[in-house]
Parts: C-alpha cells; sequence; structure tokens
C-alpha cells in the first residue's frame, strides 16, 4: 500500500510539472519580450468614461490611390469599405481593420489638378505631418511582406524599444516603422506589455 501511495504521488507531482513547464515557458517568453502574456485587442472605454466624440477616421491625401493600396489593402490586410468619385473631381476609397466606425483611414485623390504634383520626401515626420501608428499582432512575419511592398521604403526594421510608463515602469514594444508611396511616415508596432491608458 505504500509503494501505491508512492506512485499515486510520483503521478501527480508529473501531472503538475506537465502542466507548469509549458505557463513557465510562456511567462518566460513574455518576461523576454518574446509575445505579450495576452493578446492586446482594441475596446471601448468603459460607458462613464465616455464622451460624445468619437475620432471618426484619418484620411491621407495621396498622388495615385491604385499606388496607396498595395500597403494598405494588399500588405496589412484592411478592408475596403468605401470606394467612390465624388463631383468627377475626387476618389475617395474608406478602409477598415476591426472597426467600421472608428479608427477608419481615408485615400483621397484630387482628380482635377491641373499643376505637376512634387514628389515625395522619405523622411522622418516634420511638423504639421501625420504619424500613422498601426499595431500589428503578426509583425514579424508580415514585415516581410510590407517591406517588399512596391513604392514601400523601410525606415527602421523591428527592433524593441521601451517607453516610459506610470510609477517608474516600462511599456515594452516591437517597433518598425515603413514610408508609404507618399512619404507618410507610418509605425508598424506590437505591443508587449500593458498598453499606455490600461
Amino acid at each position: 500500500r505504500s509503494v501505491d501511495r508512492l506512485q499515486a504521488q510520483g503521478c501527480r507531482e508529473a501531472t503538475r510539472r506537465r502542466r507548469w513547464i509549458p505557463c513557465a515557458a510562456a511567462l518566460l517568453a513574455f518576461l523576454c519580450g518574446a509575445l505579450p502574456l495576452t493578446p492586446i485587442l482594441a475596446a471601448p472605454v468603459p460607458e462613464a468614461q465616455r464622451i460624445p466624440v468619437d475620432l471618426r477616421r484619418t484620411t491621407l491625401v495621396v498622388r495615385d490611390i491604385d499606388r496607396s493600396l498595395p500597403l494598405y489593402r494588399d500588405a496589412l490586410g484592411l478592408t475596403v469599405i468605401y470606394d467612390q468619385v465624388i463631383g468627377g473631381t475626387t476618389r475617395l476609397v474608406l478602409l477598415r481593420a476591426n472597426d467600421d466606425f472608428v479608427g477608419v483611414l481615408g485615400l483621397m485623390q484630387r482628380l482635377n489638378l491641373t499643376e505637376a504634383v512634387p514628389p515625395p520626401e522619405f523622411r522622418k515626420a516634420q511638423p504639421g505631418d501625420p504619424i500613422l501608428v498601426f499595431n500589428l499582432q503578426d509583425l514579424e512575419t508580415r514585415f516581410e511582406r510590407i517591406s517588399a511592398t512596391p513604392d514601400v521604403r523601410v525606415a527602421d526594421a523591428p527592433r524593441r524599444i521601451e517607453y516610459p510608463g506610470p510609477g517608474g515602469s516600462v511599456i515594452p514594444v516591437l517597433f518598425s516603422a515603413v514610408w508609404d508611396a507618399d512619404g507618410n511616415f507610418i509605425e508598424l508596432n506590437r505591443i508587449l506589455g500593458a498598453p499606455a491608458g490600461r
């Protein structure tokens, strides 16, 4: 009977080890910045904190929408939810990621320009320039496709950086950046810890 008890105890210990080994491996990967402990997903703030204002979308005025779509639609995977010519002079395309009301990206092309448009400048964003920031859960695998997209230039390949957080903490981020066909500076990140505001 004592042998049976020892065998049963050994089985319980082995089961506990089998359960803890994957957990310990995941925790170690998280502490090393290899993956977030839980996925970072968008969510509305609590009802009590809501205000009667939403940031509906950001619209970029571009030289040629058909040169912009390979990045935003094909490489990033955004879904086109609107594509129309307005008044015969302006083409507007709207794209969404995971929300069809907020965080929408607009691409606008003037079709009736009479003067030559200067070529894009590929530089760090200056005062008056927008910076688009995308959070990609699959940044490591998707970045190769993004960097190979025609008219896209790489500013920074993925690398780990740390933003200062409250109380002396840090917010680890896998950071990368590109310029689109019009020279807009685009950050492509994966948050490795708790995002700001949570």
